[in-house]
């Protein structure tokens, strides 16, 4: 087994165990619940479906990036909502309940209208829907489906297997960065002139600025989870969409697994300062 062929196997054991543990999480009562929510469930498809791919577009418009970068982007633009969100929400100390919500409806719809809407954004793309959908149903919608089973049928094993699942989340991310570097610090040193960093950085606070300000009656709270939620992104389903690619330019690659280092970083500092905010909304609210 070669070292490519090893970084494949853990893209997909990182993808299977962090949508898995999110199932294995889940409530579903509370997230059905939250999802009868008219004003919910419009804003996280607005934000996340129509608000993303139109800031995708048009920072590939004004950006001077090549078109491997751009095509990364869009593909980034199209996968809302990372499986590490819980962490960013308790960080932030937003509305935990509301995540939980959001998460699946997100990973349903990127593996419903990522095959759709990719290749009408992305110029030239020949591969077919189904070619970038049939990997996001194997690898990120069945383990949410099988972990929320468990958790539904059989809520003590699924309380059992959850550390264990977790573990494996973990050091599968750990092996997953650390295979991003070995096997691909060229293309991600070729990427540093490229715009691509500050593409996803402008792309994140782009997403996150106008969820947390423009509430529609959310609370703080709420609006806090909403703008991490729409402005996070699934590592995993833009690792697993583009094996459909034909011809997987290096510079495409990169841009992709630039996602998962770049944006930790901004995630980890706007949950900082959410959480701030919200220390700050409690003391005004007090006095």
């Amino acid at each position: 087994m070669n070292a490519q062929n090893a970084f494949s196997i853990v893209c997909v054991f990182y993808s299977v165990a962090n949508l898995g543990s999110m199932g294995l999480e889940l409530n579903l009562r509370e997230t059905i619940q939250s999802l009868r929510s008219v004003r919910v469930l419009g804003l996280t498809l607005g934000w996340s479906w129509v608000l993303g791919p139109a800031l995708g577009v048009l920072l590939t418009k004004i950006l001077p990036m090549a078109e491997p970068y751009a095509t990364g982007l869009l593909i980034f633009s199209l996968a809302p909502t990372a499986p590490a969100l819980p962490l960013f929400i308790r960080k932030a100390r937003a509305d935990m309940s509301l995540a939980a919500a959001i998460m699946p409806l997100s990973v349903v719809g990127t593996v419903v209208l990522m095959p759709l809407l990719a290749p009408l954004l992305i110029p030239g793309l020949t591969v077919s829907s189904w070619a970038i959908g049939k990997p996001l149903l194997m690898t990120v919608l069945l383990p949410l489906v099988m972990g929320i089973a468990i958790k539904m049928n059989a809520a003590r094993v699924a309380g059992k297997i959850l550390p264990a699942v977790k573990k494996i989340a973990g050091i599968s991310t750990i092996l997953l960065l650390g295979f991003v570097v070995f096997l691909h610090w060229r293309e991600l040193l070729s990427a540093l002139g490229s715009f691509g960093i500050a593409a996803q950085v402008l792309f994140i606070l782009g997403m996150a600025a106008p969820a947390y300000l423009i509430g529609f009656g959310l609370n703080q709270a709420q609006r806090s989870a909403m703008a991490l939620a729409v402005c996070t992104r699934n590592g995993s389903a833009m690792l697993v969409a583009i094996t459909a690619f034909p011809i997987l330019d290096p510079n495409l690659m990169a841009m992709i697994l630039l996602a998962v280092p770049v944006p930790l970083v901004v995630w980890l500092a706007l949950s900082s300062f959410l959480g701030f905010r919200a220390g700050t909304v409690s003391v005004e609210d007090a006095l």
